[in-house]
């Protein structure tokens, strides 16, 4: 159902877009980034959070981490990552496939502004071996309210 869903979204709202299937498993975004032959930082991880009362998802680059202090001075809580079942249950969407397309139940979708590194992304599609290439301010317009700095990024080594 996941993948069909995230069909049926990209066909009505964003055909140009190409889903793309790989012979390999993107469930992580180490093995995205070798799929796709691209570096870790340009897959968009999707996270489903809870912040107090406030559920939203999080598209963040992938070796970003999301940063407690931030959320915290955000949404006034302490963040807390959704399991797998229950992140299923509200988007529709496999731990490992989390997108923002085609979800299950209307979220919120922020965007964190470390995407604003990269011109183009690859966010997850809907299953663990499907990723769609979107232009990172494409990819705004289509499913964000807003940009955010919730997230830190790796410390750079001896720079």
């Amino acid at each position: 159902m996941s993948l069909d869903s995230v069909r049926a979204w990209l066909a009505e709202n964003a055909p140009d877009l190409r889903l793309i299937e790989a012979a390999d498993t993107t469930a992580t975004v180490d093995t995205a980034a070798k799929a796709l032959g691209v570096e870790p930082g340009r897959i968009a991880k999707t996270l489903a959070v809870r912040a107090g009362d406030h559920l939203f998802l999080l598209c963040t680059r992938g070796d970003a981490r999301l940063d407690n202090r931030k959320c915290k001075a955000e949404f006034g809580a302490r963040p807390r990552m959704l399991g797998p079942e229950e992140t299923f249950e509200i988007t529709g969407h496999p731990v490992g496939g989390v997108c923002p397309f085609g979800l299950k139940n209307p979220l919120p979708v922020y965007l964190d502004v470390s995407l604003q590194a990269f011109a183009v992304v690859y966010p997850a599609g809907g299953s663990l071996n499907t990723s769609v290439e979107v232009a990172t301010e494409r990819l705004f317009k289509l499913v964000a309210e807003r940009w955010v700095d919730l997230c830190r990024l790796p410390e750079s080594g001896g720079a």
